[in-house]
């Protein structure tokens, strides 16, 4: 199976450069597994039961690394189709390759039907074992644990395993989600109807379907006795939780599908007109709001930058609570777009350092539409800065604001220092 479950658990080890990991619950399944076995193993062997024992243990670790294979086929799958994989961890009913979300049908169908085809390659590779080391009928009544059958260790550990994949891989293509045919259902019907969310309901609802029927199997099996009804019972709980979780998904997909971020946008965010000091500030917007930040604009609400609680709380405790807030030694956001679309050097809103000359597409210029156009063009930062950095120039698209006004505007010398630094 698939998906971006990430538990904490502890990692067993690292191959092709993937995490293996392990849950609690997954120790607890291999001790009950060997437990289960090595009664049949040791009717089947004769002899002494620590040889049974020993047999039970190797084939259970063998089951689970088959397992591991099988993740690994669909983690290699994913990263060769260029989706990012976090790791593998194994849990007490199976293991789940933690990756991307494929982005086509045909992405999902590859890395979909991987881990299966490693799986029968783990069955045709211990049947044929098991052949070349027995004859036909032999291996078949081993598997099938018939009475009365006795056999060598090879062959109950090879027929164990071959049978134990035969019936995971039955169940892992049944049409439903999370399980891998669900997978390979779901790309299908993407592919058909060209609806990934349509897709993920109807996958969705035959999981809910397939967990309501494990749950009856298991209560049935539990009245009359049976030793695996309660094991059956968790199963169709897990089953049903990941069900339903895409049928939660695909639902709210289909409503939020032909949304456009301006549909949800605020058009009118709440913002710090620049002339406002820094005490009003604290006490109208951080006392009232109770944000960590403020995006600062002007008369026209052209975005000046940003002024952050720690900033605002330092200047007020170091006396001067009346500058004014637009004053660009507060403004700690991204610098303004310069002409040939980059940015300058600043900080984001959570005060981290950046240099915006590898930023990609220009920068955003207003908070609100309309208005003039502002600019501001600053001389390429050298690698390491002046004693006495250059004046930046402000110009302006606008002609509601004279030339001269414009050009009057120059940054204290203080504050370009701290700008620049």
């Amino acid at each position: 199976m698939r998906g971006v479950y990430a538990p904490r658990n502890i990692q067993l080890a690292r191959i092709f450069g993937i995490r293996i990991g392990v849950g609690v619950s997954w120790f607890f399944v291999l001790f009950l597994f060997i437990f289960a076995v090595t009664g049949p193993f040791h009717d089947m062997l004769g002899g002494s039961r620590t040889t049974a024992y020993l047999v039970a243990v190797a084939s259970v670790l063998s089951f689970f690394a088959s397992l591991v294979l099988h993740e690994l086929g669909h983690a290699l799958v994913a990263r060769r189709s260029g989706l990012p994989v976090a790791g593998i961890d194994l849990w007490a009913l199976g293991g789940i390759t933690r990756a991307g979300e494929p982005r086509t049908p045909g992405m999902e169908l590859r890395v979909a039907i991987a881990g299966p085809a490693v799986t029968l390659a783990v069955i045709v590779v211990c049947v044929a074992a098991g052949r070349i080391a027995t004859s036909g009928s032999h291996f078949l009544h081993a598997a099938l644990a018939s009475g009365g059958v006795h056999a060598s260790p090879a062959l109950v550990w090879l027929s164990w395993v071959a049978t134990i994949n035969g019936l995971v891989l039955i169940f892992n293509l049944i049409p439903a989600f999370p399980l891998d045919g669900g997978k390979i259902a779901h790309a299908a019907i993407w592919w058909r109807t060209g609806d990934r969310n349509r897709a993920t309901q109807a996958t969705g609802r035959l999981g809910q379907g397939l967990a309501l029927a494990l749950g009856a199997f298991g209560c049935w099996e539990v009245t009359r006795g049976g030793a695996w009804g309660l094991l059956t019972l968790v199963l169709a709980f897990f089953v049903y939780q990941g069900a339903s979780a895409a049928v939660m998904q695909g639902s709210v997909g289909r409503r939020i599908e032909n949304l456009t971020v301006a549909d949800v946008m605020d058009p009118e965010p709440v913002t710090i007109p620049s002339g406002v000091t820094l005490l009003d500030a604290h006490e109208q917007f951080f006392g009232r709001y109770h944000w960590q930040w403020f995006a600062v604009v002007d008369s026209t609400r052209h975005f000046l930058g940003v002024v952050r609680e720690q900033r605002i709380d330092a200047e007020i405790s170091a006396g001067r609570p009346a500058l004014a807030v637009g004053d660009p030694a507060q403004l700690g956001g991204a610098a303004a777009p310069r002409r040939d679309g980059r940015r300058g050097r600043g900080r984001d809103p959570q005060g981290r350092r950046h240099d915006g000359a590898g930023a990609s597409g220009p920068a955003p210029r207003h908070l609100a539409p309309g208005g003039e156009e502002r600019v501001v063009e600053c001389p390429r930062q050298t690698a390491r800065p002046r004693a006495r950095p250059r004046q930046c120039q402000h110009t302006t698209s606008s002609s509601s604001e004279p030339a001269s006004r414009a050009s009057a505007r120059r940054w204290p010398r203080r504050a370009q220092a701290r700008a620049w630094r």
